[in-house]
């Protein structure tokens, strides 16, 4: 068969074309950001066999199969999209690479999204089939564990969790308004005066109002691509480095994680470039922007830098808590998270995943200001002000 290279297909970049999305009930789980995409599964295999014919049996068809497809989407995009000569591998060209990584930042960014949407299919589905299963509307702040959660609550405890991915801030506004029943949000372990966190958080979460059920411990770093692992080894490395910066949105934990560290380290935000501008609205999201070279470091958590096999420095450990008003604890579908965040399943679901572990009061309802013992360091007037500061950074 002649070889293939950019130079004998014909491109036409005039085309207009537009996205279909479908869905299908399937008994096999699907998890985060995937969607099945026949053009983006073929360059996934061709990428990773190296050869036209190794992907052609990776995907289960013919390498004629194959060849006639890869032809027929290049007269879609009216660009080459894969490059191979007799004795070579295939490769893909810059314009396949590209539209690769392309698709893959929007589906990691559109993940909580996604994942919101498959919910409510779940539960459309389920709803049909039980219309009294126990359903417990949830709001937290992005996390690759709780969708694990959420599974395990609908296979093993007909227990359904309408889960909603938000900022921390914007998750326990939600339960003040009703939106939801529980929150969850994330802070990091300190013991002393943590002034970020106290000017947003104080505000939204009253002792006595509110209860703290304990969740998960997570550490949180710093991601990059690993030729850079040299350049930065802690925070104070950050402004020196020389490397763009991806954030997380405002009010979300791991902003205000940020804005914590840099006070801490003395570090100032306009030194680092990217630090207010880019942001990402999830971990895997922030994740692929490094590993696509948009960016060159950001916060997250180190299962996500590992999904993509980026560096991960550690920071903090932080504690992942789910807040509920107290009139709320006694409801059968709180009751039965509770035991679910107690039983040791969730134990080894979190051992499963890189950088998680149990908390140590998993599934009970903590006082705030023990949880939080940084809560009770200044006085109201001191954390007004501290909220003004952060308010007008």
């Amino acid at each position: 068969m002649k070889p293939h290279t950019p130079s004998t297909i014909a491109t036409t970049n005039d085309q207009n074309l537009l996205v279909r999305l479908q869905y299908e009930f399937s008994p096999a789980a699907q998890r985060g950001a995937e969607l099945g995409n026949p053009v983006v599964e073929l360059l996934v295999a061709v990428r990773e066999a190296g050869s036209i014919a190794q992907a052609a049996t990776a995907l289960g068809c013919s390498y004629r199969h194959i060849w006639g497809a890869l032809r027929r989407w290049e007269t879609t995009f009216g660009e080459p999209l894969v490059s191979w000569t007799q004795g070579q591998p295939a490769r893909l060209t810059p314009f396949g690479e590209r539209l690769l990584w392309a698709e893959l930042r929007a589906r990691k960014r559109m993940q909580p999204h996604i994942d919101a949407l498959r919910a409510d299919l779940t539960r459309m589905v389920t709803e049909a089939r039980d219309p009294q299963q126990q359903l417990l509307t949830v709001h937290a702040s992005h996390d690759l564990a709780l969708p694990r959660l959420r599974e395990h609550a609908e296979q093993h405890a007909a227990l359904h969790l309408d889960m909603r991915f938000m900022g921390s801030i914007d998750s326990i506004r939600s339960l003040n308004a009703g939106r939801c029943l529980v929150a969850g949000f994330h802070v990091p372990a300190l013991c002393g005066a943590a002034p970020v966190f106290a000017a947003a958080l104080k505000r939204l979460l009253h002792p006595g109002q509110h209860k703290l059920i304990g969740c998960s411990r997570r550490t949180q770093g710093l991601m990059m691509r690993r030729e850079d692992s040299a350049r930065v080894r802690s925070m104070s490395d950050l402004t020196q480095a020389g490397l763009r910066f991806v954030n997380r949105q405002p009010g979300s934990g791991t902003r205000l994680l940020m804005d914590h560290l840099m006070q801490e380290h003395g570090l100032q935000t306009a030194l680092l470039p990217g630090y207010e501008s880019r942001v990402e609205e999830s971990h895997v999201a922030l994740a692929a922007t490094i590993a696509s070279g948009a960016a060159d470091v950001g916060p997250g958590v180190e299962a996500a830098a590992l999904e993509f096999g980026l560096h991960f420095v550690p920071l903090v450990e932080e504690d992942y808590f789910l807040a509920c008003l107290k009139p709320n604890l006694e409801l059968p579908a709180v009751l039965r998270l509770r035991e679910l965040l107690a039983d040791a399943a969730w134990t080894t679901i979190l051992q499963a995943l890189p950088g998680y572990r149990p908390a140590a009061a998993a599934g009970k309802v903590l006082m705030m200001t023990t949880a939080l013992p940084w809560w009770r360091y200044g006085s109201a007037k001191a954390s007004t002000s501290a909220q003004r500061k952060v308010l007008t950074a």
